[in-house]
């Protein structure tokens, strides 16, 4: 039972580093978001070039998750990219909930393992 924090950060660091490495190298085919607002969303958010930036801290926190160095600054990293993917696909394309729900049940496994960094998190002065 002790491993499956570490399989989950293992697998959540390799998911974010090659999904975001995916966006300079194009190895995996991405099919065009459906028509609407999830269309305009992501044309707004690639022509202003913050999805770079998205990318580059998808990229940054899957390795330090990978490299199990930093694993609270990755998890801080990720955690708001996990969020924006949800609600990515909750309100804007209404489908495809697959992905969120793993990223997010992925995410707070690896965080449960975690207990002196929810410790300091939450820890009230």
């Amino acid at each position: 039972m002790k491993h499956i924090p570490t399989a989950a950060r293992l697998l959540l660091g390799l998911i974010f580093t090659v999904f975001g490495a995916n966006m300079w190298l194009h190895f995996i085919p991405i099919p065009p978001p459906p028509e609407g607002p999830a269309a305009n969303f992501m044309f707004a958010i690639y022509g202003s070039g913050y999805l770079t930036v998205v990318k580059v801290l998808e990229v940054t926190g899957g390795l330090l998750l990978l490299s199990g160095r930093f694993t609270n600054l990755a998890l801080t990293l990720v955690g708001p990219v996990v969020v924006n993917i949800a609600l990515y696909h909750f309100f804007l394309v209404k489908g495809g909930y697959e992905m969120p729900v793993v990223l997010g049940v992925l995410s707070l496994v690896a965080l449960a393992g975690r207990k002196d960094y929810l410790g300091t998190l939450f820890a009230a002065k």
